[in-house]
């Protein structure tokens, strides 16, 4: 059923139909809505949950990892500071192998204080443990909580989901969705059957101390789950689109990229310019293309490799930043290519921090820096500010 709603009802109604059992979060701009209209949900019958009021986002974590300890589907969302607040706990959450869902309604980080977009929240903890995946679309959105659940509790997987979605740009912007049954995403979703979970009739122990000897193993195998599921989220992609007919989620998608000689990566909103500008410079006779990484964690180093492997030239475009270093994704990128034979020349550029527009004049921007055309600056670029700060 299609209805022209706000993304953050979207992503409200979409998590409804997923039944979780605990909701627990702590409002923060611009997140808030998506747990309002929760909220509006069990108040009025309409989703049966227990919605856990609580005094901070550290609190709101806590209160999903114990539920989801007990085997109760879980859900939170949360942005920037809020996020921050709840980082020992979404550490925990990994580390215990619980399959918690969040969404991060992506804001800029303070100080100074910024209320708007960007991705520096999430990309902040990128290394906690959990799947990072970022929705270009409010469908996207929507799809994306439906195949989060089925990740994290697949008994191969059980780690925690985050999806990503651009603030404001997408949670407070109304677009039509298409929203399937609830007999459809039963069919799609099992009941949650954790492997291990708290139960005093079967006794067991959760985050128990780790020596030197054993916590190394711990950790890699998170890292070893993380890259099995590189061929998991694929495939739950595929049975989605199967059943639902979306070509939702995965790792990425390539556009125009067939005999391209450039291209353009770039993550979540700004993904929809890109590939405008990408269809405006074609109609020009230029070989451009674009490609939308979709899953940031685990990150899909040889699925980049093999979409660009044949491009000559590569710009990465992020909302993020590593101070002192450069762009979280551009480095991802760059390691995709190391120790290959064959590279393109790839260009990083930070865009869009706190909110800043992400026009398609931007982007035109970056395809004539590529062409070696000189523009007034608009963004960071990463080879300019490596090379002076080298000297």
């Amino acid at each position: 059923m299609k209805e022209f709603v706000e993304g953050s009802m979207a992503i409200a109604k979409a998590v409804q139909s997923c039944k979780p059992g605990v909701i627990s979060a702590y409002p923060i701009t611009p997140q808030t809505h998506i747990v309002e209209e929760l909220a509006t949900m069990v108040a009025d019958g309409h989703l049966n949950a227990q919605f856990v009021n609580v005094e901070s986002e550290h609190s709101a974590a806590s209160v999903v990892l114990g539920a989801s300890a007990t085997g109760v589907r879980t859900f939170t969302a949360t942005s920037s500071q809020g996020l921050l607040y709840m980082a020992e706990v979404i550490f925990n959450i990994a580390g215990l192998r619980l399959p918690v869902v969040m969404a991060c309604a992506n804001r800029a980080i303070s100080a100074p204080i910024n209320i708007w977009n960007d991705h520096q929240d999430s990309m902040t903890v990128r290394d906690a443990g959990w799947i990072q995946m970022y929705a270009e679309t409010n469908q996207e959105a929507t799809d994306l909580i439906l195949q989060a659940y089925r990740l994290a509790e697949d008994h191969d997987i059980m780690l925690p989901v985050m999806v990503c979605v651009d603030g404001y740009t997408l949670t407070h912007a109304l677009e039509v969705v298409d929203f399937p049954t609830q007999e459809e995403v039963d069919r799609f979703l099992p009941a949650f059957d954790p492997i291990f979970k708290l139960d005093p009739k079967d006794p067991m122990t959760m985050g128990v101390l780790a020596e030197p000897s054993c916590y190394m193993e711990t950790r890699y195998a998170i890292h070893r789950t993380m890259l099995d599921a590189l061929e998991i989220i694929p495939r739950v992609a595929g049975e989605f689109k199967k059943m639902f007919g979306r070509d939702s989620g995965g790792l990425l998608k390539g556009y125009r990229l067939e005999n391209a000689d450039s291209a353009i990566i770039a993550m979540g909103s700004q993904v929809g310019a890109v590939c405008e500008v990408v269809d405006e410079l074609r109609d020009a006779g230029q070989k451009v293309g674009a490609l939308k990484l979709v899953t940031h964690r685990p990150f899909p180093y040889a699925a980049v490799y093999d979409a660009l492997t044949h491009v000559k030239e590569v710009a990465v475009l992020e909302k993020a930043i590593s101070l002192g270093a450069e762009g979280p994704l551009f480095s991802d990128v760059k390691a995709a290519f190391y120790g290959k034979g064959k590279a393109p020349k790839l260009s990083g550029f930070v865009i869009g921090l706190g909110g800043r527009d992400v026009t398609k004049d931007s982007i035109r921007k970056v395809y004539r820096l590529l062409a070696g055309k000189p523009v007034e600056s608009e963004f960071i670029d990463l080879n300019v500010e490596a090379l002076k700060a080298n000297g």
